[in-house]
């Protein structure tokens, strides 16, 4: 087997493990969504160094959710410095700062991207947006939890601080494709976009049930999508800073 081969059938076998095994989570927290959106609250997303791609990924997207509000900051973000963003990941003090300029509240939600779950900063997200009365989402691997130790003083990981954990699947290391002594080709990024985007589509039928409009970005490379987009622009502008 070639080894683009070899990472096609991995990746196609993390999918299916997440469709076999976080189904029921997924549907719950699509649930969780569509309440908290049809109560006017906010659903925040985070995620540092690569897991900050996810965070894109689910913002200001051709067929994207509309109302999300993603916690973008620079130093965490790869173009800043790579090695610099590396560090502030494992710091639970530069979570706090972060978190200590997000107005986040009783019943908002937080999406917290981070395959790993065991570094200090979205560690320390997680716990106070949890002390604020947030419903906290994390989307990690499970499979560090027993061969890691947690970079937080609380010697907790990420998932015990999270309302909700939908596992990526994603074996320790990251990488997929075996060659020699060590391993290439990332699944993580994949992974989570995929749980990500299958939780908004369970999101609009959640809120069909509810009755509640589904907000959902159209193609501005389409003929006449960027019209129907600035009106959801004008809605949330005042609301979501990023816009």
């Amino acid at each position: 087997m070639k080894r683009y081969e070899q990472y096609f059938k991995v990746i196609n076998s993390i999918g299916s493990e997440i469709l076999s095994k976080e189904s029921r989570v997924i549907e719950t927290v699509a649930n969780a969504m569509a309440v908290a959106l049809k109560n006017q609250k906010q659903l925040f997303l985070f995620g540092c160094g690569h897991s900050h791609i996810l965070v894109e990924e689910a913002f200001y997207r051709a067929g994207g959710l509309v109302p999300v509000t993603p916690i973008f900051d620079t130093a965490l973000m790869l173009h800043d410095g790579a090695v610099k963003s590396s560090h502030l990941e494992k710091m639970e003090e530069y979570g706090e700062w972060v978190i200590g300029r997000i107005n986040i509240k009783k019943d908002d939600m937080i999406f917290i991207f981070s395959n790993s779950g065991i570094n200090g900063c979205p560690i320390e997200i997680a716990s106070q947006a949890r002390e604020r009365g947030a419903k906290v989402v994390a989307i990690s691997s499970r499979e560090y939890v027993n061969q890691e130790k947690s970079r937080h003083s609380s010697g907790k990981y990420l998932i015990d601080y999270a309302d909700y954990v939908i596992d990526t699947h994603v074996p320790h290391g990251d990488a997929l494709v075996k060659i020699n002594n060590h391993r290439i080709a990332p699944g993580s990024t994949i992974s989570g976009a995929l749980i990500w985007n299958m939780l908004i589509s369970q999101l609009s039928e959640e809120e069909e049930k509810l009755g509640i409009e589904a907000e959902y970005f159209v193609s501005g490379n389409i003929e006449g999508g960027a019209e129907l987009n600035q009106r959801y622009l004008q809605k949330y502008r005042t609301k979501i800073s990023s816009f």
